[in-house]
């Protein structure tokens, strides 16, 4: 990271508008409206890039929604994408028609006609909205939508950002078929990285051609504008269709407080967060003096400074940032394990329990598997009302898997072989690369019907690493 690059830039950067505390009026109305039309958008995130984008609402991140947990939400969705779509409501527990899968939950959405969403928005926190058809994700058509929690302490500021890149089409289509020879630019010293074996061949590499936080890249990003003495609260998706992202804060710990929308245990402080595909912290500093920070996505792609955003105090706006150095090497980053302890007790016995091996990948296959099938042809998991499930996964792949199940919110009981002390609940988790292991334990108490589990890493998802949780009554 070139600090000449940030030389001059801070004082003609937009400032980020802080989310705003939701009037009286807002918080009054038992029932909000919004409407989400999707359309082609030519996304030009920096200079000579045009990318042929979907977006809700004319932006590629589409609109920060926010309701009142307790607050009925009507979501008419339009769609003039010229392609069929579907909004999926991620972290949501809802009623099942409303959770947006074509062919499991409802039809497809064609262009030029609509879908009215209806439901009340639960549990609180930081959740998302997208498409569940094809590309259209890929392609931009994702939000945030942040359900207001009456007990959650307020921040003096609050930011809503969504960490997403552009990518380069022709490759996901490659990496579909396992021969992408796009390479891996996770940062020096990830996981990711130090766990490669020499005769690793990845095919399922997608290449980005930009890299944005909500919907700009570097130098054009929204500045952040926060003052000496205040305690700001971040809520931060990863919205990349394939990549964990390393998110950091120069000259500052964060404190996480929330994963996946849902308070952890008990807060943890680090230098960096990872983030899975789909997974979002709620991560709090304190400003303890005037200054001008970098709020950076870490990677090893030379694009990467693009993925950058100032964090700035008034007066110093003029004042080149500090930033970060491109490697987790010495970082202290974000993991289950340090938000949940180990060492915990051996758990009562579930009602049932599924065990799934992730296979597939290899170079040249288009199949990426759960105990050797494709889905549709997955072993499904049956439930009664109130079982108590425990899903096990083993990963025998090259890959890490941002793992996400529909309609519920489990509790990720075991990592790696590391039983954690503290569960903690979420909606979407990493499995570890090279024989790695999470569990999960959830209630069915989920409103009845089929409800999709798979990886949200697009290649492997369309690729058939997906089952279902399906309600017998």
């Amino acid at each position: 990271m070139q600090r000449s690059r940030f030389l001059g830039i801070g004082a003609g950067a937009m400032v980020a508008a802080a989310l705003p505390v939701l009037s009286p009026r807002a918080l009054a109305d038992g029932v909000v409206d919004y409407t989400l039309t999707a359309a082609p958008l030519r996304f030009s995130p920096v200079a000579g890039l045009e990318f042929a984008g979907l977006a809700f609402n004319g932006t590629i991140p589409g609109p920060v929604l926010r309701v009142r947990h307790g607050q009925r939400l009507r979501a008419k969705f339009v769609n003039t994408s010229g392609e069929p779509a579907t909004i999926h409501w991620h972290g949501m527990v809802l009623p099942n028609k409303m959770d947006g899968v074509e062919g499991v939950t409802q039809a497809a959405v064609p262009t030029r006609q609509s879908f009215l969403y209806e439901f009340t928005p639960d549990p609180p926190g930081t959740r998302w909205y997208h498409d569940h058809i094809s590309d259209g994700f890929a392609r931009g058509l994702f939000g945030l939508i942040v359900v207001e929690d009456p007990k959650d302490e307020p921040a003096d500021a609050e930011f809503a950002l969504v960490f997403h890149d552009v990518p380069k089409l022709s490759t996901m289509q490659s990496a579909m078929m396992g021969t992408s020879v796009a390479p891996m630019i996770d940062p020096i010293g990830s996981p990711e990285m130090t766990e490669m074996k020499p005769d690793d061949k990845m095919g399922d590499e997608v290449s980005y051609v930009a890299h944005c936080i909500s919907g700009r890249s570097y130098p054009d990003t929204q500045r952040l504008a926060v003052k000496v003495g205040q305690r700001v609260r971040l809520r931060i998706l990863n919205a990349n269709p394939t990549q964990t992202r390393y998110v950091r804060l120069a000259g500052h710990r964060l404190t996480v407080t929330h994963n996946d929308g849902n308070r952890l245990p008990r807060p943890i402080e680090v230098d960096a967060l990872r983030i899975g595909v789909g997974e979002r912290y709620d991560a709090w500093f304190e400003v303890t003096q005037p200054g001008a920070w970098l709020l950076q996505g870490l990677s090893s792609d030379p694009l990467i400074y693009q993925q950058a955003a100032i964090v700035s105090t008034p007066g110093m706006e003029n004042v080149s940032p500090v930033s970060n150095p491109q490697t987790l090497e010495g970082v202290d980053f974000f993991t289950y394990q340090k938000a949940g302890g180990t060492g915990g007790h051996e758990l009562p016995a579930p009602t049932h329990s599924y065990d799934f091996k992730i296979g597939g990948g290899e170079w040249g296959s288009n199949k990426w598997t759960l105990n050797g099938k494709t889905y549709p042809n997955t072993q499904k998991i049956y439930v009664n009302r109130n079982d108590v499930v425990e899903v096990r996964f083993k990963n025998t792949t090259d890959m890490d898997h941002p793992m996400h199940l529909h309609g519920h919110v489990f509790d990720l009981v075991e990592v790696d072989g590391d039983r954690l002390t503290y569960p903690l609940p979420k909606d979407t988790t990493l499995v570890h690369a090279y024989a790695g292991t999470i569990t999960w334990r959830f209630r069915a108490d989920s409103p009845a019907g089929r409800w999709l589990l798979h990886c949200h890493n697009e290649v492997h998802m369309m690729d058939g690493m997906m089952t279902e949780v399906v309600y017998r009554s």
